[in-house]
């Protein structure tokens, strides 16, 4: 799996992230590097991995070409036009500055809390808060997550400056849904881009390292000062929070951005209300994907699943007993590390690649016991029972 670069989106400075988690070895998977953008531009941004599922080339050109045409999908209930859109709910996205670093957020109820992204407020000082009536408040940060992105402001503000925008759900998105955004590009506030979802389950890297699965692809442009704005489907309601963009070496919009999902954000934000903070489940191990032909000819013990690579001493993993990998083969240029237990499902779902895992992990809290089933090298199937512990504040930590 080749690793490029990914930044930031704040408008008046870039915000350098963290290197990517543990290589995954011998991946199958494509790979692309977004940055946050949250920032102007005055620091090199670091790299950072999206992973994409692989695509097929057998259907041909002329195929496409010849298809029968269809009749357009008629438009969902409550579509609304991009101007309708815009009047409705520009007037609830704010600018967020930090020191001499900005970004966007949205207001999400009346009480005055706000979304934004964590990196757009991960500097010093105090926070400002900038509404459509040119008001500019000072907000208090009552927590953010590191680990999802996102952080969660709160104003005093009187109620006429607050215009809540209506939260959608991001599991109904679909790729080719038309989409907008709304922030402050380069400064430039309330700006509107419209685009559609170019794909879903994305895998984009947190500013500590740790992946964010689901992400929601799209070519609606997104540039620095975007951070923290809202990503919004045609009848108005969030679907997600522009965060990254493609890095083509511009430092610019090149049509390939990235929104955190909004029912990952929901939950996250109620925990940042409820406790200033976000705890996430750990279970410890470095993983990689099965390659179809490395399972053929090394024999696996599963042609599907999660390869543990390591297993972190004193981890949830290594107290399970989970084992990491023993040896290693290079297949066409590629190493893997082999030998080790492979997960292939977890309460009795099954786990076909490391984002499932990953997922399955991220949906449970620290505490939580779960099952999981492993093949072993030796060709037997056993089941491990997991106390999930607290993850790291960083990836490397």
């Amino acid at each position: 799996m080749d690793d490029q670069t990914t930044r930031p989106t704040r408008a008046s400075r870039s915000l350098i992230l963290p290197l990517t988690l543990a290589a995954v070895l011998g991946g199958g998977v494509a790979a692309a590097s977004v940055v946050a953008v949250g920032g102007g531009g005055d620091s090199t941004p670091a790299t950072v991995t999206v992973a994409a599922p692989a695509t097929s080339s057998s259907t041909p050109a002329a195929a496409a070409a010849t298809a029968p045409a269809t009749a357009p999908a008629a438009a969902p209930a409550g579509t609304k036009t991009v101007a309708q859109i815009y009047r409705d709910s520009a007037p609830g996205v704010v600018r967020v500055t930090q020191a001499q670093g900005q970004g966007s957020g949205f207001v999400i109820d009346s009480e005055g809390h706000i979304l934004t992204n964590a990196h757009v407020v991960d500097g010093s000082g105090p926070v400002f808060v900038s509404f459509s009536n040119n008001d500019r408040v000072q907000a208090t940060v009552v927590g953010k997550d590191d680990s999802t992105d996102t952080a969660l402001l709160k104003v005093t503000e009187s109620s006429d400056a607050l215009r809540p925008l209506a939260l959608g759900s991001s599991t109904s998105v679909n790729v080719g849904d038309p989409v907008l955004a709304i922030g402050n590009p380069f400064g430039l506030d309330r700006t509107i881009t419209s685009g559609i979802v170019s794909a879903v389950a994305r895998q984009i890297q947190a500013p500590n390292g740790f992946p964010i699965n689901n992400a929601i692809q799209t070519d609606a442009a997104i540039n620095h000062g975007n951070s923290g704005g809202p990503l919004l489907n045609m009848q108005g309601q969030v679907i997600g929070i522009n965060s990254q963009i493609a890095d083509s070496g511009v430092d610019a919009n090149v049509g390939v951005g990235f929104a955190i999902p909004i029912d990952m954000v929901k939950q996250i934000a109620s925990d940042l209300e409820k406790n200033g903070h976000v705890t996430h489940a750990w279970l410890g191990v470095a993983l990689s994907p099965i390659d179809p032909t490395l399972a053929d000819q090394v024999k696996l013990a599963a042609s599907k699943g999660a390869m543990v690579q390591t297993v972190e001493p004193g981890s949830p993993a290594a107290k399970a007993g989970l084992r990491p990998a023993t040896d290693q083969t290079v297949l066409d240029g590629e190493t893997y590390a082999i030998g080790g237990d492979i997960i292939t499902a977890i309460d009795g779902h099954p786990i076909t690649s490391v984002t499932d895992l990953q997922s399955a992990i991220q949906g449970h809290r620290s505490g939580d016991v779960v099952k999981l089933t492993v093949a072993r090298s030796g060709g037997q199937t056993t089941d491990l029972t997991v106390t999930l512990g607290t993850q790291p504040t960083s990836a490397q930590g």
